[in-house]
């Protein structure tokens, strides 16, 4: 909808947007910055692990079967075309109702491609327990362990030849990043040199993310985006919770957080959205314009907040008072 506009741009502008897919590398660490600040003080007993799995689940799960819900009409039309054998359509409903998604090179369907990110989380959850387990509370030592690997593991696995369709593997670092973020948080938040400064670490990770992204050339070869990306990102999430400075506040207004609030529903839902002005709607993707991908954003955001407020938060509060009442 949007490429004669994006063409029209300068050059930095063009590609910039065109290489947005990297900020799902900073979801990744944002994910496991916000978790490891939720857990901090978990003992982890059988209780916390069988509550923390449930509200790990709740949390994805439910808007994600939704996304499944709106393009079942595509996904029936695909089980009864005789184009495709019986076990590649048993493959593809496995790959979507277990979002295995990650793992493949093919999941056989494109019906919800983002979810590929959710076979990460799922596999980054698993991660959690253990390694804050094994961190402690105060020990820079394995702090400084955790950074080297979150930062090397990736490029040593590259480098093994593991498969890049294991994306989950791929993407592990991105996550440790985010625990290691969060305990430098933990460490300067009440320091004088932290309190209300964050600006003095996102602005520069903004900015040279940005010029990286947009002239990866700068990178003369020794590193690849995601790599040189990583530790700019753990920098960016530890500076905007520290606070200060303008973009940080407005991040902190009531409507910034509301978005950030539906951001999950928009994400996942925004594909199986497209498909119904693709295939079934009265106008073809190839014909609309910007005019059209204006009125598309603002129903995006519209639906992504009715399903918020009617999916997400009470499918999410009742699976975990369901538990509750199940570990009592």
């Amino acid at each position: 909808m949007l490429d004669p506009w994006s063409q029209s741009l300068p050059y930095a502008a063009r590609i910039f947007i065109e290489q947005g897919h990297v900020a799902v590398r900073t979801f990744f660490v944002l994910s496991g910055f916000v978790l490891s600040q939720g857990y901090a003080f978990s003992r982890w007993k059988r209780e916390d692990l069988l509550s923390y799995g449930v509200a790990r689940f709740a949390r994805i799960y439910p808007v994600y079967l939704l996304s499944l819900l709106i393009v079942a009409y595509f996904i029936l039309e695909y089980l009864l075309s005789p184009v495709t054998g019986a076990s590649g359509k048993l493959a593809a409903v496995a790959a979507y109702g277990l979002v295995l998604q990650g793992w493949m090179q093919d999941p056989g369907a494109g019906w919800n491609t983002p979810a590929w990110s959710l076979s990460c989380e799922f596999f980054f959850y698993l991660f959690l327990p253990p390694l804050l387990i094994w961190l402690g509370r105060r020990s820079r030592i394995r702090l400084l362990a955790l950074i080297a690997a979150a930062l090397v593991l990736p490029v040593l696995l590259r480098r093994a030849g593991i498969p890049m369709t294991w994306k989950p593997i791929l993407h592990l670092g991105d996550f440790l990043v985010g625990i290691a973020a969060a305990r430098i948080y933990g460490m300067v938040r009440n320091s004088r040199i932290g309190l209300r400064r964050g600006y003095w670490l996102y602005l520069p990770a903004l900015a040279l993310g940005a010029l990286v992204i947009v002239f990866p050339e700068f990178l003369f070869g020794l590193m690849d985006l995601g790599t040189a990306l990583r530790p700019l990102n753990g920098m960016l999430v530890v500076g905007l919770a520290l606070g200060g400075g303008i973009f940080a506040r407005f991040l902190s207004t009531g409507i910034a957080q509301y978005l950030g609030q539906v951001s999950y529903s928009m994400y996942i839902l925004h594909v199986p959205l497209l498909w119904w002005f693709g295939n079934r709607g009265p106008v073809r993707l190839g014909n609309l314009q910007a005019g059209m991908a204006l009125i598309y954003i603002v129903g995006i955001v519209l639906v992504s907040a009715a399903a918020f407020e009617c999916v997400e938060k009470p499918a999410n509060r009742r699976i975990r008072n369901w538990a509750r009442r199940k570990l009592r």
